[in-house]
């Protein structure tokens, strides 16, 4: 379908308000999982990134990368073991973890970026001691829990022009490298850094009262209700974890906190630039 000169110009029209809303803003985007896995839809997520930077949006995108890992993993013969959603991690695993987050993933989407006409940085928590943590439990080896978020080289990239690139590893006192959840990270960063919105980008529309039903989404949530909806079911599994990221956010001062389907082209943009949000907010 072919878009006349005046309804593009409408269309930017109605997207001025939303530009002056988060001109200036910082915005933190979690990637991660399934949502990366198609190479044309991942360009497709940097090239929006890119736009909301050009607009004077401080993106600070953090990302995850658990399809490569276990690719990485199966590749070299290490058994990948899952304890309550969580990667249960070894020293020999963990050397995997690192070199597929803060290398392989991290420098493909700072690359994707600067393709695109944005300028960006990639860092792991360990750089500057971004994310301090300590052993979640011993179970679970080299999974981490965050004691400490350094937001100085955050803000410094964000203040010289960039694009940060956040891996989701941290570091003790020792040296010692964590495998960290991505939503976690996302959501104490952007708890630090205040951000306007936190934006989870998954492979699910958001939460569904009925999770047969597409239209069933809930459009907006707030924090209060959250521990009924677990209690009714309709947040469950996997989501609960996710769910009480975006609740941690809100409680440390994010304004809201959007779950989108990833996998939905420009969803993200879709979301910012106009009413007609298409995942599930949080506030």
């Amino acid at each position: 379908m072919k878009i006349s000169n005046i309804e593009k110009a409408e269309i930017l029209l109605q997207a001025l308000p939303y530009i002056q809303k988060y001109n200036g803003k910082v915005l933190v985007v979690k990637y991660g999982g399934n949502a990366m896995l198609d190479e044309d839809l991942k360009n497709m997520v940097m090239r929006d990134i890119v736009l909301l930077w050009q607009i004077g949006v401080k993106i600070v995108l953090v990302h995850g990368g658990g399809p490569e890992i276990n690719e990485t993993l199966d590749k070299m013969g290490i058994k990948s073991e899952f304890v309550g959603g969580l990667r249960k991690t070894s020293l020999e695993a963990m050397d995997v973890v690192q070199m597929v987050l803060a290398g392989k993933v991290n420098k493909k989407l700072v690359a994707l970026i600067e393709k695109n006409g944005g300028s960006a940085i990639g860092l792991c928590g360990i750089d500057g001691k971004m994310i301090e943590a300590k052993p979640l439990n011993e179970e679970l080896g080299y999974v981490g829990e965050i004691t400490k978020i350094n937001t100085k080289p955050i803000m410094d990239i964000l203040e010289a022009g960039f694009i940060p690139v956040i891996s989701s590893i941290g570091c003790d006192n020792e040296g010692n490298a964590y495998n960290i959840n991505a939503d976690t990270v996302a959501s104490r960063i952007a708890g630090e850094l205040k951000a306007t919105s936190l934006i989870s980008m998954t492979d699910i529309k958001g939460i569904l009262r009925d999770k047969n039903d597409p239209d069933s989404l809930i459009p907006a949530i707030n924090v209060s209700e959250a521990p009924q909806l677990i209690k009714e079911g309709i947040i469950g599994g996997g989501m609960i974890p996710k769910v009480a990221c975006c609740v941690e956010a809100i409680r440390r001062g994010v304004k809201r906190v959007f779950i989108l389907d990833g996998t939905e082209p420009h969803a993200i943009l879709i979301e910012i630039l106009s009413d007609e949000g298409i995942g599930t907010m949080f506030y």
